[in-house]
C-alpha cells in the first residue's frame, strides 16, 4: 500500500518533469525506496541497505555472478537461433545506436531491476521469509511477481508462467545471497543482454544498437510480441540458470531481518 500510494502522488511530477519512460521508472523506484524506507524505520529502526544493498567485497562478487548468470543466459537464449537460421537481424536505419542512448538505457533498466527487487524481495518479502518459511514465501511472490506483468503487452498464458518462474528464480538467488545484489544482476543482465538483441524484454522495445532480431520460426520460439520471455527456449534456460545459482561460488551474507540473531546469554547448567 505504501508503494502504491507513493507512486501516485509522485509518478505525475515525475514524468513531468523527466518523460513518460523516465517518470515511469524513477517513480516506481523511489516508491518502493520509500516503502521499504519507512516500513524499516518503523518496524525494525534499520536503514534500506539491511534489506541487502550492503556495499562490501561479497556484494560485488554476487552481483558479477548475478550478471554473469542473467546476460550469459539471455544470449545462449538468442545465439543458436540466428546460428541456424531461425532468426536474423536486421537494420533499422532510422534507430541508429549513440552511445547517449545506450546509457539512458541502460540507466533505465538499473532502476527498473533495482525498483523490481526491492519491491518484490525487499522487506516484505524478507519479514514472510522469517515468519512463512523460504518455500511458502518464494513460490506465492513469484506468482505475484508475474500476475503484475500480466498487463505488458503480448502477455499469454505462457509468458505468465516463465515470468512466475523467474520470480521464484530471483527469490531464490536472494536465499542463495542473503543479499539483493545477485538477483538485481540476473535481473538486470538479462533485460539488457535482450535490448542487445533488439528483441521485446517483457512486451516492451527498447531500441539501442540500430539492430532489432526478427524470427522465421513461431511464437512458440520467438515469444511473439511479448518477447523471448513466452519462449519455450527460455523456459529451458531457466532450468540452467538454477543450476548455475547451485553451483556458483554465492557468498552467503547475513540478513538481519531473515536469519536469527546470534545467541549471545550464557547457557546455564540442567539439573542431573
Amino acid at each position: 500500500m505504501l508503494y502504491y500510494i507513493t507512486a501516485f502522488v509522485f509518478a505525475a511530477p515525475i514524468a513531468w518533469l523527466g518523460g513518460y519512460l523516465t517518470g515511469v521508472t524513477m517513480a516506481g523506484l523511489f516508491s518502493a525506496w520509500f516503502a521499504n524506507w519507512l516500513s524499516l524505520r518503523i518496524y525494525e529502526d534499520r536503514s534500506v541497505s539491511e534489506v541487502g544493498l550492503w556495499l562490501n567485497k561479497f556484494s560485488g562478487e554476487n552481483l558479477l555472478l548475478g550478471l554473469a548468470g542473467g546476460a550469459g543466459t539471455a544470449a545462449l537464449v538468442l545465439g543458436p537461433p540466428l546460428l541456424v537460421g531461425a532468426a536474423h537481424l536486421v537494420s533499422t536505419p532510422n534507430d541508429r545506436p549513440t552511445v547517449g542512448t545506450i546509457l539512458f538505457v541502460g540507466v533505465v533498466l538499473v532502476a527498473g531491476a533495482v525498483h523490481e527487487e526491492l519491491l518484490f524481495r525487499g522487506y516484505g518479502f524478507q519479514e514472510l521469509v522469517a515468519a512463512a518459511g523460504p518455500w511458502a514465501t518464494v513460490v506465492p511472490v513469484g506468482v505475484v511477481f508475474a500476475l503484475l506483468h500480466g498487463s505488458n503487452p503480448g502477455a499469454s498464458w505462457f509468458s505468465t508462467f516463465n515470468t512466475a518462474a523467474f520470480g521464484v528464480l530471483f527469490g531464490y538467488a536472494y536465499l542463495r545471497s542473503r543479499d539483493l545484489w545477485l538477483p538485481i544482476g540476473l535481473h538486470f543482465g538479462w533485460n539488457f543482454t535482450l535490448t542487445l538483441f533488439g528483441v521485446n524484454v517483457s512486451g516492451l522495445r527498447m531500441k539501442v544498437t540500430g539492430y532489432e532480431m526478427t524470427w522465421s520460426a513461431g511464437n512458440l520460439w520467438s515469444g511473439g510480441a511479448y518477447g523471448p520471455e513466452a519462449s519455450i527456449l527460455t523456459t529451458l534456460m531457466l532450468v540452467a540458470l538454477v543450476a548455475f545459482l547451485r553451483l556458483a561460488p554465492v557468498h552467503r551474507q547475513r540478513s538481519p531481518l531473515t536469519d536469527p540473531p546470534a545467541e549471545s546469554a550464557p547457557c546455564e547448567n540442567s539439573p542431573s
